[in-house]
């Protein structure tokens, strides 16, 4: 049984009662909510609300908890939300002795006159079944029963506040709750008032009979109360797994299911005979509408916005409970990284970002605990697996469907690997489509290929050639793609070539907040050394905006941000962020460094999202947001200048080997070409590494069009670095005035391409032929000669299928080394092959050539001599890495050793911003 903590009533400490001491309404605290916070977090809360106790006293944490319960504890329904097999019958009995009383003023509560409910799915905030009672205060919070005329129980829901308007309810159910359908269909809601519905609860879990009592009630007639199951759709689920966030979405003809939803046709939540896409709830159901975190980008700032729903949730999990292994039980997107925030970052609870990195390591287990120190050991699969299903599960909900047939985007470059993953972690639950899926960079190009058709701007019969350049979160990849489209008799034939180029596994959007974050940085470390605001751009990066290019090829990227980087490493010893260092140091100074990146990092998302949201904002400022709501400013201030509040400041700085607290805010303000400025080297950068080669070897005049993808493509920079290869009419940005809270166009350009791909086919408009050729390496692979010369295996960017290297060693060796470079000869990585003679096995040239064809030549194989082992360095077009051959000789017989896979990267991308040293 589950149990709630109602915290007595209190009055406060000077304000009056539901204020606090600045007037505004006082923010209340669950028991919940307060456990997961560090001490440090609690004496801010004291702070902040001006409770006088946990300022003046030094106080334990438990007993910080109980006196913010105590003053701001927030009351706590007692809902029924757990299965009870004799509940049920223990509430129709209550019902039959007890339930006397009716109130009056029924009238004035107006419920929907439709209610559809589905076995197995959840009711909440996105079903929107209002109940009003803004003129009936002692409605509240509470359960509610369905009942019909025999008051026969047929299900329990919740009564819950909607939180944008007094006196306004939703009506929801977890997705286990458990519906009966009886003979008598005149059903009815039963409401109560909040002692009764706590004495039903009571009632309900209850083995004993409990005392008399006199049941309090509104009986409200349901028009029209429909039970359903929920119906399987052939729909494809299309699911875009990005680094940062995850979009999915799915076309939904008028005949997905026998029986759609009306209810939700009539809201507008459900359109047919269109592309759909999957909103996610930026607060969790029970959570207040305008409550005070802003997710932007899966950032998960502490800045009062409006909450609503978004198409995308970012690609983050945390552990809430792992005391039963068996029954693990997660959080998701926004809701992790609230719980991340509220760990101050530092606390025992596990939260895992970036989970597409994994890709090629699936396997390896992860230590995970939850807020009560429960700790367990999963594998990566596990986590994978429950994230996505709570994307196919919430997709379910939404359009009232079972799906069955899921379609996943993945790199060009890493296909193969990531359809083996999803394969691997949704088991035989879901048929995933395997001979037709698209990678991200072919998805992208589609939806332009669909725009042509759509608006007849194709030329039919002539090939179009295009680049993709796709930014993402943690990645940057460039892919090509030739395209001829001629329209059939009865179908438009589609003729399509696709190759990746080249790419980074170290750049994407987190390198750029990275870039803001130490400006962020070094900007308040200033201020609070200080006392004001000193520090100046142009003396971080002295080089003129004309000349940036310029300079960075000449004498590269590094000479452009030395500067910074060393007023960066100087601000540390003030306001310190590498809390890996700090491990050997105290509990409380641990927690203090941690929680001073995660805020300059959640800092540095807003303001880079902010100012490239193509608005009119052009100078940004953060302010505590006491102090915001004191002066009364709005959002926006003078002009072109827009205030940010920021919930609960609070910075610690290192004075003198001791830590102090900081909640004031500087008076700094950011712009828009200070920005610019500050990312535009590392731009140019990834730009000048992918197209130079293009360029001077005149391959770049072939393509048509270089399109732009991936959220960090807004960023006018792009375009500006790309101007100095091509021509701008060349370049499709495919920008838009992105609104506040909506998802860019650029994010949902490669779900979109995927789901009308999928649809064309499906309605037989297209047949298509693709084509996709061996992927560019952007490495060399190397080892050594027994001499001590370093030989190539693989060379940088050439194609996986044309290459052949190897390197030859004595029989009786252990091991052989080879080692993975970057295209700037950096050394990225050592591969170890373990040698061992039992595993090597007698074979014919002719059974060699079988396997591995023209890779082990025969003129190579000849000559080897007695006693000698060649290791080969085998490719191929769907792995995103290499296999070690070994071939040897003994007694005249050629013997094969066993084929091992090394892949590239073990990790998407092995560049990690969160490992506690930046």
């Amino acid at each position: 049984m589950r149990t709630h903590y109602a915290p007595p009533g209190a009055k406060g400490l000077g304000p009056q009662a539901g204020q606090n001491a600045r007037g505004a309404a006082a923010r209340r605290y669950s028991l919940a909510e307060l456990e997961q916070m560090t001490t440090h977090q609690l004496r801010s809360i004291c702070h902040q609300e001006r409770i006088v106790k946990g300022v003046v006293e030094a106080q334990s944490r438990e007993e910080l908890v109980r006196i913010v319960l105590k003053y701001r504890g927030a009351d706590e329904s007692l809902f029924i939300d757990e299965y009870e097999e004799q509940g049920f019958e223990r509430l129709e009995y209550a019902l039959q002795h007890y339930l006397n009383t009716p109130l009056r003023d029924a009238a004035s509560i107006h419920i929907p006159a439709k209610i559809t409910i589905y076995n197995g799915l959840p009711l909440g905030r996105r079903d929107g079944y209002q109940v009003r009672a803004p003129h009936v205060p002692s409605v509240c919070e509470s359960n509610v029963l369905i009942v019909n005329e025999q008051e026969e129980v047929c299900g329990i829901l919740r009564l819950v506040k909607d939180g944008l308007e007094p006196g306004v309810f939703m009506l929801c159910a977890d997705k286990n709750t458990v519906y009966r359908r009886t003979a008598n269909r005149n059903y009815s809601l039963l409401l109560f008032r909040k002692q009764d519905s706590e004495y039903l609860y009571k009632a309900y879990y209850s083995n004993r009979l409990m005392p008399p009592a006199n049941l309090h009630y509104w009986r409200m007639p349901v028009s029209e109360l429909d039970i359903r199951e929920v119906e399987q759709t052939q729909a494809v689920l299309a699911i875009d797994f990005g680094t940062s966030n995850t979009t999915a979405g799915a076309f939904l003809d008028y005949g997905f299911i026998a029986e759609p939803s009306s209810h939700d046709i009539l809201n507008g939540k459900l359109r047919l005979g269109t592309i759909n896409y999957v909103s996610f709830a930026k607060t969790a159901e029970g959570d207040v509408a305008g409550g005070d975190f802003l997710h932007s980008g899966g950032s998960g700032m502490g800045v009062a916005s409006t909450a609503g729903w978004i198409e995308m949730l970012p690609t983050a999990i945390g552990v809430a409970d792992c005391a039963d292994m068996g029954d693990i039980k997660y959080t998701y997107g926004y809701e992790a990284m609230r719980q991340l925030k509220h760990n101050a970052h530092a606390g025992r609870t596990s939260v895992f970002l970036g989970m597409k990195r994994w890709v090629n390591g699936i396997g390896k287990m992860e230590e995970v605990s939850d807020a009560s120190g429960n700790t367990a050991v999963l594998r990566r699969s596990e986590l994978i697996r429950a994230y996505l299903l709570h994307v196919i599960q919430t997709a379910e909900h939404q359009f009232k469907c079972r799906f069955k047939h899921l379609h996943f985007t993945s790199p060009v470059k890493l296909k193969e690997p990531f359809m083996a993953m999803f394969q691997e972690v949704l088991d035989d639950d879901y048929v995933i489509e395997t001979e037709h899926a698209l990678d991200e960079g072919m998805a992208v190009l589609y939806n332009t290929i669909a725009d042509q058709i759509e608006q007849d701007r194709y030329m039919e019969g002539e090939t179009f050639e295009a680049l993709v350049i796709d930014c993402g979160g943690g990645t940057t990849d460039l892919s090509s793609c030739r395209f001829r489209i001629e329209e059939g008799r009865i179908s438009y034939n589609i003729d399509i070539r696709t190759a990746y180029e080249n790419g980074d596994t170290n750049f994407g959007g987190n390198n750029l907040t990275y870039r803001v974050m130490q400006y962020i940085k070094i900007v308040f470390a200033d201020y609070y050394a200080r006392g004001r605001v000193l520090t100046d751009l142009d003396e971080l990066i002295g080089i003129p905006g004309a000349d940036l290019f310029r300079h960075v090829d000449e004498y590269g990227v590094t000479a452009v941000y030395e500067p910074l980087e060393q007023r960066y490493r100087e601000a540390e010893r003030v306001l310190p962020t590498r809390f890996k260092q700090y491990e050997n140091r105290t509990r409380d100074d641990y927690w203090r460094v941690r929680r001073n990146f995660y805020f300059l990092w959640e800092l540095a998302e807003e303001l880079k999202v902010a100012f490239f949201r193509r608005t009119s904002t052009f100078r940004r400022k953060f302010e505590i947001a006491e102090q915001t709501a004191r002066s009364g400013r709005m959002d926006r201030g003078d002009n072109d200048l827009e205030v940010m509040p920021i919930a609960g400041w609070c910075l610690s700085l290192n004075e003198g080997g001791r830590f102090t607290d900081r909640h004031d805010s500087p008076d700094a303000v950011f712009t828009v070409n200070e920005m610019s400025k500050l990312l535009r080297a590392d731009i140019y950068n990834i730009v000048r590494a992918f197209l130079e080669d293009f360029y001077e070897d005149g391959r770049l005049q072939q393509y048509a069009m270089i399109k732009l993808t991936g959220q960090s493509c807004r960023i006018e920079a792009f375009r500006e670095a790309l101007k100095e290869f091509v021509p701008g009419r060349s370049i499709e940005f495919g920008l838009k005035a992105d609104e506040a809270g909506k998802v860019p166009e650029l994010k949902l350009a490669c779900l979109r391409g995927a789901i009308r791909y999928l649809t064309a086919r499906k309605l037989g408009q297209i047949q298509t032929t693709v084509t996709r050729s061996a992927p560019v390496v952007p490495y060399t692979v190397t080892a050594y000669t027994h001499q001590g010369g370093e030989k190539v295996l693989i060379s940088s960017m050439e194609q996986l299928s044309r290459m052949r290297g190897a390197v030859s060693r004595l029989m009786h060796v252990s091991e052989v080394a080879f080692y993975l470079k970057s295209g700037d000869d950096k050394l990225q990585r050592k591969y170890v092959y373990d040698n061992s003679r039992s595993v090597y096995n007698a074979a014919l040239y002719e059974e060699i050539a079988a396997l591995y064809g023209e890779q082990i030549p025969q003129e190579e194989t000849d000559l080897i001599v007695n006693g000698e082992v060649k290791f080969f360095v085998v490719t191929g077009e769907n792995q995103w890495g290499f296999h070690i051959v070994p071939v040897a000789r003994m007694q005249e017989q050629l013997l094969l050793g066993e084929k091992r896979l090394f892949t590239f990267e073990d990790d998407l991308s092995e560049l990690d911003f969160f490992d506690g040293l930046k």
